[in-house]
């Protein structure tokens, strides 16, 4: 009898010391991915909290926030940043353009200079510095976008009126019931006409829209390659012959500039090539 309760205990110790070990591996486990995710500045990590004590569970919930948390900072910093250095690049240029169209004019004016052989090279000159300044005047939007005014939006009323202005494209839309967001209609509406202007341009016929966390826009256009995904938010970047380089580096400002971000998914979902997410809560 004895033999049998002693065992006994040493299966449950035995048992419990599994148990402790198998559940300290998979804390091991959970900070190697949290400390993955920090390092290559993926801050939209959220590990489960199922098997966890109350504590942990709760420790667990802090570590999910305080990623969204700092994805949102360090956003809003990088935005911030670009902003100011094309506030900085559009002044200066401007600068330096304007007394250059001015003493162009003057020299056009001149009757000595009308019909002679400078003529023309001073008008290709005056003609090249307006358009310049009319260049960096289209830019100046990049800083100075209105102050969004969030309201609530019915996600599905919003696409239901969407999705015809572009016939030429097959949708599949995937929504919770009643969804809404808090968003700048306006901003959040050229948003989704950047990221579909930019798929149409990419060759895509196709539209996925679906919300997974977070507001999932997909397309079967080309796929974006490595070396262009991770430059695609700078101001400027296009690899567009005809392509301005602001229309993803806009929408996402006017994301930032409300507490929300856009990324482009490391893994589309299936049957798209890309998928951009909407960072929306």
């Amino acid at each position: 009898m004895v033999w049998l309760i002693a065992t006994f205990v040493l299966i449950i110790l035995v048992a419990a010391l599994w148990l402790f070990v198998s559940h300290q591996w998979q804390l091991k486990n959970r900070a190697f991915l949290m400390r993955e995710a920090v390092r290559n500045e993926d801050f939209m990590f959220r590990l489960p909290l199922k098997g966890m004590f109350f504590g942990e569970r709760a420790l667990q919930e802090a570590l999910n926030d305080m990623g969204n948390d700092i994805g949102r900072l360090s956003a809003k910093q990088e935005v911030e940043s670009w902003q100011k250095l094309t506030r900085v690049l559009t002044h200066e240029i401007m600068n330096a353009t304007a007394p250059i169209t001015s003493i162009c004019q003057a020299y056009l004016n001149n009757p000595n200079i009308k019909g002679s052989a400078y003529e023309e090279g001073i008008r290709a000159i005056s003609d090249t510095s307006r358009s310049l300044t009319t260049f960096v005047e289209s830019y100046r939007k990049l800083t100075q976008l209105q102050e969004p005014q969030p309201t609530p939006v019915s996600l599905s009323a919003f696409l239901n009126s969407f999705t015809p202005l572009y016939p030429q494209l097959r949708w599949n839309i995937v929504l919770p019931n009643e969804k809404t967001l808090n968003i700048d209609e306006g901003m959040f509406r050229q948003i989704l006409i950047n990221l579909t202007k930019n798929a149409i341009e990419a060759g895509a016929t196709f539209m996925d829209i679906r919300w997974k966390g977070c507001l999932m826009v997909s397309n079967n256009g080309e796929p974006i390659p490595a070396d262009v995904a991770r430059d695609i938010f700078i101001p400027f970047f296009t690899t567009k012959p005809t392509g301005s380089g602001i229309g993803l580096s806009l929408s996402r400002q006017m994301l930032v500039a409300q507490g929300y971000d856009l990324k482009l998914a490391t893994v589309p979902i299936i049957g798209c090539h890309v998928t951009f997410m909407l960072i929306i809560s």
